[in-house]
């Protein structure tokens, strides 16, 4: 019959047997290491008496004693894992009640926020509320006294018309008698009047004035259409101060330029130069394209920087996923892990979102805001000297780090050497 041993591996007859921290630890004649529980376990289920480490071979089986010293040893050892199981416990019990605490604090933080973002929609449907219903009353008011002025024009009318039908009555009375008349003499005498026709006024273009037109309800309709606009525009002035409480650092990374992107030295502005520096192509630079990334990554919360794009003719700026491909040509599109706004031709704006999405913006913006809020998957631009909403690209999923995304494109012989310039965010309430 085969003994326990021939089961147990070589490498744990080596070292020990149980594998544990030594219990009651002896030392054998060959000077090896074993728990007394675990020794005499495996003698007993051993056809002879040998060491589990030399395999040397005891006649006699040796009579064990405690090594006090691998016991002291052994002893130190459990306390001293006891002591930092002990301060791992307590560690976690601190980590967890400052996670506790964390969300309380932005549960407290997301109340507050709700609070504002209530009080401020409010304010702003209130407002459209009342406009409305001023502008129907309003409406209403002229429709009512167009009609009251029609009314009384009838009125006037028909009192005209009435006064020259009992006019021609009577004169169509005195005609009926004279008739039959047969004085000669008299007939002859009021001929002249009798056959002259009674002044009356001509009404065949005579009509009363026609109702509203649609002209007028649409004036009105226009009139809340720009107070919509107005109450649009403030909306998108809370919203911007509010992405602007969770403004950045964006500083430009170097390792990621293109080899003709020029970087200012304290990495806040960037320009396409005319030639190509000798820089290493590393795994992080792009390459053809004239692009850079930030050196900050982020991969939760919310994230707002602005960046100055005044006197160029093209751009792009936006974010991108830290997996994206830096090399050959690029489709810039969300499912290729870029999220962006660019502008072409000095006045060609559009998004990327998959399909490219053509902008009609009223006026030029000079200087942009990116806003991100990665777990809501909301990637905004902002107008910011104008306080106007660009465009927002909503549902989407992020599953790995956003770095800022800048393309100052190429300078067209000088016609857009303008640098793109990362801008210091002035914090309003």
């Amino acid at each position: 019959m085969a003994s326990s041993s021939s089961f147990l591996s070589e490498e744990q007859l080596r070292y020990s047997i149980c594998l544990d921290v030594f219990t009651d630890p002896v030392s054998t004649p060959c000077g090896h290491n074993f728990c007394m529980g675990c020794i005499k376990e495996y003698w007993d289920n051993c056809s002879q008496t040998q060491c589990p480490v030399c395999k040397e071979i005891y006649h006699k089986r040796p009579e064990l004693l405690v090594n006090t010293i691998m016991l002291e040893l052994s002893d130190g050892f459990r306390k001293s894992q006891l002591i930092k199981t002990h301060t791992g416990v307590q560690q976690m019990i601190q980590d967890r009640q400052r996670k506790i605490q964390e969300i309380e604090e932005s549960v407290k933080f997301r109340e507050n926020s709700t609070e504002e973002e209530i009080s401020a929609s409010v304010e702003i449907f209130t407002g459209l509320l009342r406009f409305i219903e001023r502008s129907q009353d309003e409406l209403l008011e002229v429709m009512n006294e167009k009609q009251r002025a029609a009314e009384r024009q009838a009125e006037g009318l028909i009192k005209d018309l009435q006064q020259e039908i009992t006019e021609l009555q009577r004169s169509n009375s005195e005609l009926e008698k004279i008739s039959h008349t047969e004085d000669h003499l008299h007939l002859q005498q009021i001929y002249p009047t009798l056959c002259s026709p009674p002044h009356t006024k001509n009404w065949t273009d005579v009509s009363i004035d026609p109702p509203l037109s649609v002209e007028t309800v649409r004036r009105s309709v226009c009139e809340l259409e720009t107070s919509f606009r107005k109450q649009m525009e403030k909306l998108t002035e809370i919203q911007l101060n509010k992405a602007r409480r969770h403004a950045v650092d964006v500083t430009l990374d170097p390792d990621s330029a293109q080899t003709s992107l020029i970087l200012s030295d304290d990495g806040k502005q960037v320009t396409h130069g005319d030639k190509r520096q000798n820089l290493p192509d590393n795994p992080e630079r792009f390459n053809p394209c004239v692009c850079v990334l930030g050196k900050e990554g982020f991969s939760s919360g919310r994230f707002y920087y602005e960046v100055e794009v005044r006197g160029k003719t093209d751009w792009t700026l936006g974010v991108a996923r830290e997996s994206i491909d830096r090399k050959g040509m690029i489709i810039m599109s969300p499912i290729n892990g870029y999220w962006t706004v660019r502008l072409r031709n000095g006045h060609e704006y559009s998004v990327c979102a998959g399909a490219t999405v053509l902008l009609s913006l009223s006026k030029k913006p000079q200087k942009v805001g990116v806003f991100v809020d990665y777990e809501e998957g909301l990637v905004s631009f902002y107008d910011v000297e104008n306080s106007r909403h660009i465009y927002s690209l909503c549902g989407q999923s992020f599953f790995e780090r956003l770095y800022p995304l800048f393309s100052p494109c190429l300078n067209e012989r000088g016609i857009n050497s303008a640098p793109l310039i990362i801008s210091p965010v002035t914090h309003t309430d």
